[in-house]
This record gives structure tokens, C-alpha cells and sequence, in this order.
């Protein structure tokens, strides 16, 4: 965890992306730290806030919800005026439903992001941080990976991460906007969609007679959702830091089929594991292997993740085993 705790005391802060398990995360631990926080959720007909809602009743109440899409500049520019810091999480996310339609991420994640570039420009916020990913980088070419690493989008999300992380720091150097790049390797946690493996392997080894994933060999570095929260939340407050990209990831490795073994062994369960077509990326577009440097987050923002990874799928278990009906495991959900 970082040290920059009382560093929020009174700061305002707009979260976009706040309705996602990552964004109501740091939403969470921002406001215990003191901040003002706004939360940009996607407007929708229900006025329903997604994890937002999920929050302890206190916390709640301590968050100015703000309803659009990011899509939209003047939604965008209300949303920033009066913040300090925009911690930018919002964007399209699954991989998948990126093969099907790779334009509405071009919509979502460069067009998005240039909306908030240019309203924190226009209002001269104190800090922006742009959330990444560490698929930009693609299948490792050396490990493990650190910020100099090649950038290798392999899929359509990817590419347009990179794009809107390259824009992102062109407005720091054109414009001097005090950019900073989050870029976490594989978060997982409470909240997380089924689309995500750890999910998707708890929900089927609960309610399933089998386990079926995509390819079992690909290894990643999972971080849990409070530590990449809290890393977001450091590269919000540190100082002489823009310009600068960070990867926060634990660096140690896990294949898809470990993890689903040492899933089925916390729960007691005896499936087998299959990897079907249906899941599997296509092949050139497959990401063999992610694993994180993050020395320069330690050094530079005194950042380092505080939970273990097997007590990080206890938790997710926990909280998956609670909210099943939330889930729809019998559906491969891209």
C-alpha cells in the first residue's frame, strides 16, 4: 500500500469508471481517506449506479454520483468542474466483445479519454491519471516487464488502451496536463464480472459439473482490487511524477490452470477443467504471458500490494459464494 493516506484529507476528486469493481473500490477508499469524492457512472433509465450501490450505506452517502457517458463532452466537462484530481478508469473492457465490435472501443476508450484530456485542460485540474492495462504490452518479450517494455497491442481493446494512453501523454508534453499512467497487470477481487477468469471459475465450480476456461497455459500476474486501487490512489498524490507511466503488479506469475486447480481445492470441489474453443482467443491475438516490474512504483510512489494472491481468492470466493444470483455461470459471457 502506499503511504499517501492523509494526502486526501479535503481534496475533490472525480472517479469515472466509479461503477466498476475497480473504480467503486478506490471510490471506497478514497472517501475513508477524507477526499470529496465524485463518482461518473454511465447513465441508464433505472438510475442504477452499479457497484456504487454495493457501498456501506455511509460511504454512500458521502459520494456525489454524476450520471453520463463519457462520450459526451459537455457531460464530461460538467463532471470535471470543481475537481482537483480525475482518476480515469472509465472505458470498454472485455477482450471478447472486442473481436465482435472493435469500433465501439474506439468510441469508448479514445474518444472517452480525449473528452476528460481536454476538460482537465480547459479547467487546469492538479492531476489526471490515466488507467491502462498491461495487455498494451502483449506477450512478454522479456520478464519481467517493465515500464520500457515494447508496446504490442494484440487485440482490439489493446489497441485502443494504447491509444488512448499515447494521447494521454501527448497532453502532458503539448499541453503541459499534469498526466500520470496507472498501468496495473490483472486485477481480480470482490465485485468482478464474470467475464474475468477468477470469476468465471468460482461461478462454475460452484453450480457446474465441469470448469470450462479457454486456453489453461497463459500465465498472468493477478493483483488484488484494493492494492490496484490503492496504486491508482498513489499516482494521484505523488509529486514530480508526470509524464510518467507505472506498472503495478506483484510480480509473480500463474497459469489459467493453476489457478483453476488451486480454486477447486479451496473450495473442496473434484471437476475437471477444460479448455473449449468457444473461449479461446484467437490464436495470433492470444497473450501468452504477463508478469509485472513494478520496482519503479515502489520506488517512486512507496507502493506494494498487501494481500497475497491466496488470500485474495479466499475473499473473492467469499464474496462470489454470497452474490451468486448475480452471476449467470451456464453462459460463456464475453
Amino acid at each position: 500500500m502506499s503511504g499517501n493516506t492523509s494526502h486526501w484529507q479535503s481534496r475533490t476528486v472525480l472517479v469515472t469508471g466509479a461503477g466498476g469493481f475497480i473504480g467503486s473500490t478506490l471510490v471506497d477508499i478514497l472517501v475513508r481517506r477524507g477526499a470529496s469524492v465524485r463518482a461518473f457512472v454511465r447513465y441508464n433509465s433505472r438510475d442504477d449506479h452499479a457497484h456504487i450501490e454495493d457501498l456501506d450505506r455511509d460511504i454512500r452517502a458521502e459520494v456525489d454520483v454524476y450520471s453520463g457517458d463519457l462520450q459526451n463532452p459537455e457531460a464530461v466537462a460538467g463532471a470535471v468542474a470543481g475537481r482537483d484530481v480525475v482518476l480515469h478508469l472509465g472505458a470498454l473492457i472485455p477482450i471478447p466483445y472486442s473481436y465482435r465490435h472493435p469500433r465501439e472501443y474506439v468510441f469508448a476508450n479514445i474518444d472517452g479519454t480525449i473528452n476528460v484530456l481536454e476538460a482537465c485542460r480547459q479547467r487546469d485540474v492538479s492531476r489526471v491519471v490515466q488507467v491502462s492495462s498491461s495487455e498494451v504490452y502483449g506477450t512478454a518479450q522479456t520478464v519481467p516487464i517493465d515500464e520500457s517494455h515494447p508496446l504490442n497491442p494484440q487485440s482490439p481493446y489493446a489497441a485502443t488502451k494504447v491509444g488512448a494512453d499515447q494521447l494521454a501523454l501527448t497532453y502532458q508534453r503539448s499541453f503541459g496536463t499534469p498526466v500520470v499512467l496507472a498501468r496495473p497487470f490483472n486485477t481480480f477481487g470482490p465485485r468482478q464480472s464474470q467475464r474475468a477468469v477468477i470469476p468465471t471459475i468460482i461461478t462454475q465450480a460452484l453450480t457446474r459439473d465441469r470448469v470450462e476456461l479457454g486456453a489453461l497455459s497463459p500465465t498472468r500476474d493477478f493483483t488484488f482490487v484494493e492494492d490496484t486501487a490503492s496504486a491508482i490512489a498513489a499516482c494521484g498524490v505523488a509529486s514530480e511524477v508526470e509524464g510518467e507511466t507505472f506498472n503495478f503488479g506483484t510480480g509473480e506469475e500463474h497459469a489459467v490452470g493453476d489457478v483453476a486447480t488451486r480454486i477447486l481445492e479451496l473450495l473442496g470441489a473434484k471437476l475437471p477443467v477444460v479448455a473449449t474453443d468457444e473461449r479461446r482467443r484467437p490464436p495470433a491475438s492470444e497473450v501468452a504471458r504477463l508478469v509485472a516490474d513494478a520496482s519503479k512504483a515502489r520506488a517512486r510512489l512507496g507502493w506494494m500490494p498487501a494481500t497475497d494472491f491466496e488470500t485474495g481468492l479466499e475473499r473473492t470466493i467469499e464474496w462470489v459464494s454470497r452474490s451468486l444470483e448475480r452471476f449467470r455461470p451456464a453462459i460463456y459471457t464475453i
